[in-house]
């Protein structure tokens, strides 16, 4: 959970590690009243061994109590004294945090440092191989379905049709759109991608003539003259069917017939004419504004939208489904080609490395200076008491080490003392 300045406290941890601050502490303290003690009781008695353990007695009380003024400044003044360089982490704080904003920049914020760890880490070849294994391909698979489900499910109506009125509409008003179509539809004939669509309407068609055959032949009679006997309107009514029937198989198995030519000029025209006739061009943004102005055309617009995303999120939460099957087949098609193929991985690796180093140029500094604006905000104090908990543990065996330290030295020398005259 979170303390009273925004640092993240547990409290059973820091429990125990307030109990091994405290038993530290003592084993630290105890040492320095066994050299106290020792040195009292040796006092005096400065030749032979005795001297030695008197030297070293007395240098372990200088040792102790030098490491404990050294760790005990680092968050408090020793004693309560208001000693000059003591409690340097409350008064210091801001410092220390800038310092570490610093440290931060300067060695891991570094674009040769960047690209040297993504590219030590093989990020491709590790996800190729994580995601090689069915069982991991078909997790990050739901996983990615049920994100976007539950994103497409939040996303509102109202946003959108905002979105819709407020920014899609009006820049589709503003934008000149003849020219664009024009070499669209330019395009589109020059590489034949129309004809499918023609084949289509076609078989259409047809389909419907030979479904609807009385419909059609009603019609064609409705249009009679009145003084046309009935036998007459039936047999020139089915004529004309038949005729359309075979009209249309003409054109549909004809690649070459006269209608098509007939059909790639018109658009072909239309396409010059979007391109660089002012009048066509006129007459087409008329007509787009025209259309684009009607109330029906956001309806009509939401109404996609809302189908689109009822089967978007029906096929996404099928977990038997085939978006997620075939999800699930093209993520083990990618993993099998990034480990068969390195310089397709090492492509990969480049490009992470490149999205690192732009992201870190473009909000390193912000993330960085998270760290120096965080340590201002947080009480000094507190601070001191959160770091102390943190590292005093392991602080305390400078007093131990200093303690022991400091009696090896003291009796060492003891010992040169003996050989100066």
């Amino acid at each position: 959970m979170s303390g009273p300045l925004g640092l993240m406290v547990d409290p059973a941890l820091d429990a125990q590690r307030r109990h091994d601050l405290r038993r530290m502490r003592m084993v630290a303290t105890s040492l320095l009243v066994l050299a106290a003690i020792v040195y009292v009781v040796t006092r005096g008695r400065e030749q032979g061994i005795l001297g030695f353990v008197n030297a070293g007695a007395e240098a372990s009380m200088v040792g102790a109590c030098a490491d404990w003024f050294a760790v005990t400044a680092l968050f408090r003044h020793p004693l309560g004294l208001p000693i000059p360089h003591t409690a340097l982490i409350p008064r210091k704080k801001e410092m220390i945090g800038r310092s570490l904003e610093e440290f931060v920049t300067e060695n891991f914020m570094r674009e040769d440092i960047i690209r040297d760890r993504v590219l030590d880490a093989q990020p491709t070849q590790r996800l190729a191989e994580w995601a090689s294994d069915a069982r991991h391909a078909k997790r990050l698979v739901d996983e990615v379905a049920t994100v976007t489900a539950h994103a497409l499910q939040r996303i509102p109506d109202a946003d959108v049709q905002a979105v819709i009125e407020q920014a899609v509409l009006p820049r589709l008003k503003r934008e000149p759109i003849s020219a664009l179509a024009g070499g669209l539809l330019d395009q589109v004939v020059r590489d034949d991608a129309h004809r499918g669509l023609v084949d289509l309407t076609l078989d259409e068609g047809r389909g419907w003539l030979v479904d609807n055959e009385d419909l059609f032949e009603s019609l064609i009679i409705q249009r009679a003259p009145v003084w046309v006997p009935a036998a007459v309107n039936d047999l020139v009514a089915r004529r004309i069917h038949t005729e359309a029937l075979k009209w249309l198989a003409d054109i549909r198995a004809d690649p070459h017939h006269s209608v098509r030519i007939a059909l790639d000029k018109l658009l072909t025209d239309l396409a010059d004419n979007l391109q660089h006739d002012a009048v066509t061009q006129e007459k087409a943004e008329r007509l787009k504004e025209r259309l684009l102005s009607h109330p029906q055309v956001s309806a009509t617009a939401m109404s996609l939208w809302v189908s689109f995303r009822g089967v978007a999120i029906s096929a996404l939460e099928d977990p038997d489904g085939p978006v997620r099957a075939r999800g699930v087949r093209e993520v083990l098609a990618l993993s099998e080609r990034l480990l068969a193929d390195r310089d397709l991985r090492d492509r990969f690796d480049a490009r992470i490395c490149d999205a690192a180093v732009y992201a870190v140029d473009r909000y390193g500094t912000e993330l960085t200076r998270v760290i120096s604006h965080t340590i201002e905000r947080w009480d000094g104090k507190e601070t001191a008491d959160r770091v102390e908990l943190q590292v005093g543990r392991d602080l305390q065996f400078i007093r131990i080490n200093g303690t022991l330290v400091g009696g090896l030295i003291g009796m060492l020398i003891h010992a040169i003392s003996l050989f100066i005259p």
